[in-house]
């Protein structure tokens, strides 16, 4: 029996999802919670084989609570079940210890697939993600880079971005002029647009 815990703010869809696993005769919904905050204590009280996480979720989002999960319960796999097939996020959620990586449209039975091969030790990745993530590469960002994007994808001047990450403004606008050319953007909204869709930050 492979006991699942399910993470996803969407209760309907996490709801559906129990259900639909729940007919499976080797496959047991032992948590469901609807916060990244909420996974790693769910899971130290049902002790499941299996976390499928939701990337984007209220509190933390699911690439960084994969990395706890796997410090706190190491004999638990993840697999990232999302909406949003970016290949920064396949390359983020492996590089902090998930098995696997799925989109939401994927057929139930690839999503079943996904759940056995994990649970065996192997890795599944969804091929269309796969190949895309390969054409785009990885991350062309620095991790300060990727920070001061994020932090003018909020908006604000630079004097405000340097304030909130601790920075000088012109450390900030040779970030931003560093970030826009390596995206090859005009401006730093779209610099930020391009490093979101492509999941890079």
């Amino acid at each position: 029996m492979i006991r699942v815990l399910l993470a996803d703010d969407q209760a309907l869809f996490r709801g559906a999802l129990a259900s639909m696993l729940r007919l499976e005769p080797d496959i047991d919904v032992v948590a469901e919670v609807g916060s990244g905050t909420d996974v790693v204590p769910a899971a130290r009280r049902s002790s499941p084989d299996l976390a499928l996480l939701d990337v984007q979720m209220p509190g933390r989002d699911g690439l960084s609570v994969t990395a706890e999960l796997r410090h706190a319960l190491p004999s638990c796999r993840v697999l990232i079940c999302t909406t949003f097939s970016r290949p920064g996020y396949l390359a983020r959620a492996l590089s902090a210890g998930a098995a696997g990586f799925v989109v939401k449209d994927s057929r139930p039975e690839q999503l079943l697939n996904a759940i056995r091969r994990v649970h065996t030790g192997l890795r599944f990745i969804d091929p269309a993600l796969a190949a895309e993530s390969l054409a785009v590469g990885a991350s062309p960002l620095t991790d300060r880079e990727a920070d001061v994007l994020r932090a003018a994808a909020e908006g604000g001047t630079v004097a405000d971005i340097a304030r909130t990450l601790g920075l000088t403004p012109g450390t900030v606008r040779n970030h931003l002029s560093s970030a826009i050319g390596k995206t090859e953007a005009r401006t730093r909204a779209e610099a930020a647009r391009l490093a979101e869709t492509n999941g890079w930050l």
